[in-house]
């Protein structure tokens, strides 16, 4: 395998009483050949030890995978995880086949994993503690494993470690983002990008829009969203759009959903072209709507660029 397609790691893994690997945390990671690995480890060796309030051991590990072997262990899933949100690798360009077989749910706290099975016999101790739950959930919120350079996140709990944003994106309150997904460039996220799912640079996806990913309904097209286009509030898409689209608000639009094209050429019996939007996959420069006459969704072309985000909100 290639030193590009090689990911190592060295952090600290959090051990339950029964031996499950609940999560691993990464301080230092890269790709290639891991130079340094050995002298951050012993530098971690500080932070390892009990903590008898939540029933765990934490110990320095190091590792080092092949982006494209299938995950082999829990540390091995969290350094892929690692390696998305600090933008080592794209979505969708490493292996995460059975990747959720080596995530064991865990009851999130403030203080780090604890076990479910642990937590009712250890709750008086965490209460006194000041240790709440925050979550009971495979993955764990990004911004307790990694910040990335240049992005705000308002509500961490919407984020999922995984996530991978570019420097320029803000995920408002409401915004949410999976994991082996996220944005190429700056871009505003008020609604759901689910995984699998990119978006380009200078593109907004509207409070409430929903992308479909491919977790959704068993599908296997991976939608994504060009450059400087518009999802409106309360739209979603099944299918991928291009550069300097616009989806207008309220409205759904899946592979199989019927749209009028009034722009192009009739058929030969004079009635507009009527196509199934997975036709329309990755097209550019479009405008989806629903008219308020007949209530059919069209597709308009249009000119000009898309969206131009705040500049000053994204810097």
């Amino acid at each position: 395998m290639s030193d590009e397609r090689t990911v190592w790691g060295v952090g600290l893994a959090t051990i339950a009483g029964d031996g499950t690997v609940l999560d691993t945390w990464y301080g230092r990671l890269g790709t290639g050949s891991p130079a340094v690995a050995e002298a951050s480890a012993a530098e971690l060796e500080r932070a390892a030890g009990p903590d008898e309030r939540r029933n765990v051991t934490v110990e320095a590990v190091q590792v080092e995978i092949d982006l494209d072997a299938a995950p082999a262990s829990t540390s091995d899933a969290y350094l892929r995880l690692h390696a998305l949100s600090h933008r080592l690798v794209k979505p969708n360009d490493l292996n995460l086949d059975g990747v959720f077989a080596h995530l064991p749910n865990v009851a999130w706290t403030n203080a780090g994993p604890v076990h479910p099975d642990d937590l009712t016999r250890l709750r008086p101790v965490l209460q006194r503690a000041g240790i709440q739950v925050q979550s009971l959930d495979k993955f764990p919120r990004l911004t307790d494993y990694v910040l990335p350079p240049g992005v705000r996140v308002a509500d961490a709990s919407r984020v999922r470690l995984g996530a991978y944003l570019s420097p320029g994106t803000t995920v408002m309150h409401e915004g949410f983002v999976n994991f082996n997904a996220g944005t190429l460039g700056a871009s505003m996220v008020e609604g759901r990008v689910s995984q699998g799912v990119v978006v380009g640079d200078g593109s907004d996806i509207g409070g409430g829009a929903s992308i479909m990913g491919t977790l959704s309904g068993g599908g296997t097209h991976r939608v994504s969203i060009g450059e400087r286009t518009l999802l409106g509030a309360n739209a979603g898409i099944g299918i991928s759009l291009g550069d300097d689209c616009v989806v207008e608000a309220g409205l759904y639009i899946t592979a199989g959903t019927k749209v009028v094209l009034p722009d192009e050429p009739p058929t030969a019996d004079g009635t507009p072209q009527i196509v199934k939007a997975a036709s329309l996959h990755g097209a550019s420069g479009l405008l989806f709507i629903r008219n308020s006459v007949t209530g059919a969704i069209q597709a308009r072309r249009r000119r000009g660029v898309g969206v131009t985000l705040n500049a000053a909100l994204h810097a």
